[in-house]
């Protein structure tokens, strides 16, 4: 059965464009609930933990320095099948292969700049959740 929260994360290039806002209304206007948000940034050492999965691969010290280079907005989100739905909404990774009326595809600049992070299992939306809130952060 599926899960019924996800993680995610407005990205530095959506926060310092002003959208975080416009993404947060159409998050909630697809039914999910936000159970914790906060603004934040992350170090690069931070972010280094959180993208510890991605350390033997070429990226990673871009995608570092990138994450940690701006301001951040994590949210656990709920609602039913909350993974797969939060995916739909958001889009694919590349923009320029994202449906039309997705996140990514209205607001993301390209595909490392794509404006959002949502967890690609129920699994992964646990832990993500966990490196970013405590149990009390949440409501």
């Amino acid at each position: 059965m599926a899960g019924t929260i996800t993680y995610t994360m407005i990205k530095p290039d959506a926060v310092a464009a002003g959208n975080a806002g416009a993404i947060i209304k159409m998050i909630q206007e697809a039914g999910f609930r936000i159970v914790a948000m906060k603004m934040t940034k992350m170090s690069p050492e931070t972010a280094g933990k959180f993208y510890e999965v991605h350390k033997e691969r070429g990226f990673y010290g871009e995608l570092c320095a990138y994450m940690s280079s701006g301001a951040i907005v994590p949210m656990i989100l709920e609602k039913e099948n909350a993974v797969e739905d939060f995916r739909k909404l958001i889009g694919a990774t590349n923009p320029a292969q994202a449906a039309e009326g997705t996140i990514r595809k209205l607001f993301a600049k390209s595909i490392e700049a794509n404006a959002i992070h949502g967890s690609d299992s129920d699994e992964n939306a646990q832990i993500e959740s966990n490196f970013f809130f405590a149990t009390t952060d949440k409501f």
